[in-house]
């Protein structure tokens, strides 16, 4: 065992002995961090615009301060972004996360000198939470390769401003800075399939042992791996290769894949990050839960996702919860954002210690009927039919078809690209359709009454979604295909790589 490593066991074993004293009392952890946030913002300009100053507890909170997305805060943020201090959050932030908005455009998430160390903290503690579980430390020896934006910021009136993944890149301990890849060089090349290849070309010799990354764009960087060594498989190129981090979209529609060409199972550890904040990370190999992450500078609501929609939802604290139902995640933060529907849906799966999954976006759902179909569902209907017969899919995403024409039902019109066809496209169709009605009774009711006739899937050539994101400029990085839409404008467009 190395020195790194050696090291790493008892610094693993005093930051889980740090999470535990909070991890059991969590409602108490997030009480306090809302009391801070209000007392840290009261004089802000957003402060005084919600009376923080006569704030004393939760319910004053909800009195005061309204539920919005980024449309809503904007007006503070555009104050922010031309340089005011004191809007949001005390002084200026350190950072601006740029991200694509579908209807702001560009957003500013910002990221202050009280928020940024949070993420780099929940980062670590993800790595050594597992270290201490599973007393395996010798990938610290290893290197390992962060896939992610370029690290390239500009500046936008005194404030450095990138993508956030890049911005982190400024912040990796120096304990790691030599093990870690790609060089500075390759990282901020900006075309993502040149930056592939030369990621690919400063690896393939080196001992890598721990990657992490979005599952779409490991699984591109595993298949030119491959390719270049002769189909060799991830494991044999890498043999020390123990340890998968990944986050940004459910790992479940792509691990049938990835694990083949890694060629043997290894230890994962899903993480939950986000511009706006780290908010959860698997903290166990036992269990898929996520732990919410309730003393790290951010205060969390959740919306029951039926109501979200309403004129007056429910807004409850993590006190409140109950398990197995699906709520929008809203957050309060150490870097200014106030009632911020993040757009993400979770479930809780343990409230001792508080878990959570990730079930969707609370705006990625079919109801073109009113059958309010999420992507957890239409994930766990394919996935379950394509487990039982072997079949790996590449990626997919569903839209509604309202009107066929020719006088037939409308129907839900999946675009699938698989890795191995399935020999009856129509007999696999029918089963995923029969799971969904399971998991969802109001589809069921459609298909029942003859509102709906059951769903189409179309087989959509090789790589048709890494051309289609090509197409929009949105290949690589945080970039994720949507597992639903409640319109056809992604439809239309997938229509051309229909086999």
């Amino acid at each position: 065992m190395g020195v790194k490593a050696a090291l790493s066991k008892p610094f693993a074993a005093f930051a889980v002995w740090q999470i535990n004293k909070w991890k059991k009392n969590a409602v108490a952890a997030q009480d306090k961090i809302l009391q801070n946030l209000i007392a840290q913002a009261k004089d802000t300009a957003f402060g005084k615009d919600h009376q923080f100053s006569s704030i004393k507890n939760y319910h004053d909170f909800k009195k005061n301060v309204p539920v919005q997305d980024y449309e809503g805060l904007k007006p503070y943020v555009d104050r922010v972004v031309a340089g005011e201090a004191d809007v949001l959050w005390k002084g200026k932030p350190l950072y601006f996360a740029k991200t694509s908005g579908t209807t702001s455009g560009v957003k500013y998430i910002p990221l202050s000198k009280e928020s940024m160390p949070e993420h780099i903290k929940a980062a670590r503690n993800a790595i050594l939470t597992y270290i201490n579980e599973t007393g395996k430390a010798d990938f610290v020896n290893g290197k390992m390769i962060f896939l992610q934006g370029s690290p390239v910021l500009s500046v936008k009136n005194g404030i450095n401003v990138g993508r956030l993944s890049g911005i982190v890149a400024h912040h990796v301990p120096a304990y790691l800075q030599k093990n870690r890849l790609p060089s500075y060089e390759t990282n901020i090349i900006e075309d993502w399939e040149e930056k592939v290849d030369a990621i690919v070309g400063e690896t393939l010799h080196e001992d890598m042992s721990l990657i992490s990354g979005i599952p779409p764009w490991v699984q591109m960087y595993f298949d030119k791996l491959s390719e270049k060594s002769n189909g060799k498989k991830i494991g044999e190129i890498f043999k020390n290769f123990s340890l998968f981090i990944y986050g940004g979209v459910n790992f479940e529609p792509y691990r049938a894949k990835i694990e083949q060409c890694i060629g043997r199972k290894i230890d994962s550890i899903e993480t939950y990050p986000a511009s706006e904040g780290f908010i959860a990370y698997q903290d166990s190999q036992l269990d898929k839960g996520l732990l919410l992450l309730a003393d790290a500078g951010i205060f969390y609501e959740f919306i029951p996702a039926d109501e979200y929609h309403n004129e007056n939802p429910t807004r409850l604290s993590l006190a409140e919860v109950e398990l197995d139902t699906n709520y929008a995640l809203v957050l309060n933060t150490n870097a200014g954002l106030w009632g911020y529907s993040i757009g993400d849906t979770v479930k809780f799966v343990s409230k001792d210690p508080y878990k959570i999954v990730v079930t969707g976006r609370i705006k990625h759902f079919i109801s073109a009927f009113g059958e309010h179909v999420i992507g957890e569902e239409v994930e766990q209907a394919l996935l379950s039919v394509a487990n039982e017969e072997s079949i790996e899919i590449t990626e997919f995403t569903v839209a509604p078809q309202v009107n066929p024409g020719d006088g037939l039902l409308p129907y839900h019109e999946w675009f699938v690209e698989f890795s191995t066809v399935p020999q009856d496209l129509a007999a696999f169709s029918k089963k995923v359709d029969a799971a969904l009605q399971k998991k969802n009774i109001y589809y069921f009711d459609l298909i029942a009454g003859n509102i709906l006739q059951p769903l189409i899937i179309r087989t959509l050539q090789k790589d048709a979604f890494v051309n289609y994101m090509k197409s929009e400029g949105k290949l690589g990085g945080q970039n994720k295909v949507p597992r639903l839409s409640n319109d056809r404008k992604l439809a239309d467009r997938l229509g051309k790589y229909i086999i």
